[in-house]
């Protein structure tokens, strides 16, 4: 039989890292992050990274193993996921998976076969010169289904989507592998209202902290105001922020916005898949009972 893995997804806000804790604590378990920002060294509050407080002495991995300078591929991040999770369940611990990035969950937990494309120097350099508009409207042209899930303003997945369609010659449908482990997903879910409210209250905390301050040192450490942009939404408007090219009063308006916007893909993405078994996180007694039973 193959051995179980249990695996929380759900919205930015909803309180996963909480729940996978409370998992780990009692299930006696080790978390493995599914979040293609907190792979990133350094992006500690622009990622929401959970605290080594807020650990609790659980176990955390693959959380700051990369260099922000460089993209970290999806097919690398699924082989050392596998590796972590046989590492964890040789110390008879329990693996839980938790994140947000429904590529890296699906790419994981459904033996997707990604396709192996090298980069093309030439096809980048000449992708690079377009803004991300025209290359959203490229990739728009030739995978809708890939267009209507991916960042439109993330520059690197733009031209690394158009890069595997002009290498292959068509778009492929990624095969479905025999995954390697028995995955019990657990999905958690706020009414509307009630998560942006969460939302709201979330970023202006990491905003307060100091999510500028942040991203500053980054930038004072080497990394260009131009792999800002790609790393993700939260990072791009700061960094036209700390640019003067957006002020103190247009900053959080904008972040709440794409937060909620991200929140919402989130969802229409995780909702394809109909092995999670959804749960309100107030229901903390029925997710145990559940697991409690998956596990046994």
């Amino acid at each position: 039989m193959k051995k179980k893995v249990v695996v929380i997804v759900g919205q930015t806000s909803t309180g996963k890292s909480a729940l996978a804790i409370r998992v780990a604590k009692k299930f006696g378990g080790e978390i493995i992050i599914a979040d293609s920002r907190q792979i990133y060294k350094g992006l500690d509050l622009g990622s929401g990274k959970t605290t080594k407080d807020e650990m609790k002495g659980v176990p955390h991995h693959l959380q700051d193993i990369a260099d922000p300078m460089r993209h970290f591929s999806v097919f690398e991040y699924t082989k050392l996921a596998e590796e972590k999770i046989e590492e964890v369940l040789d110390r008879n611990k329990l693996p839980i998976i938790v994140g947000g990035t429904g590529f890296y969950v699906d790419a994981l937990t459904r033996g997707t076969v990604l396709p192996r494309v090298p980069p093309n120097s030439q096809l980048r350099k000449k992708l690079k010169k377009k803004s991300a508009a025209e290359l959203f409207a490229e990739l728009k042209r030739i995978d809708p289904a890939r267009a209507a899930t991916i960042d439109a303003k993330n520059k690197v997945r733009l031209v690394r989507a158009i890069e595997i369609a002009g290498a292959l010659g068509w778009v492929p449908k990624l095969r479905m592998g025999i995954p390697k482990f028995k995955f019990v997903k657990i999905g958690l879910t706020f009414p509307d209202r009630m998560l942006k409210k969460r939302i709201r209250a979330r970023l202006r905390q990491r905003l307060r902290k100091g999510m500028a301050v942040e991203l500053r040192r980054l930038h004072e450490e080497g990394v260009p105001w131009k792999r800002f942009e790609e790393l993700g939404f939260d990072q791009r408007f700061i960094a036209l922020y700390l640019q003067g090219k957006l002020t103190e009063k247009e900053i959080f308006p904008k972040l709440l916005q794409k937060n909620w916007q991200y929140a919402k893909r989130q969802f229409a993405w995780f909702k394809r898949d109909e092995e999670i078994k959804w749960f309100a996180p107030p229901q903390f007694p029925k997710i145990m009972d559940y697991l409690h039973e998956a596990l046994s």
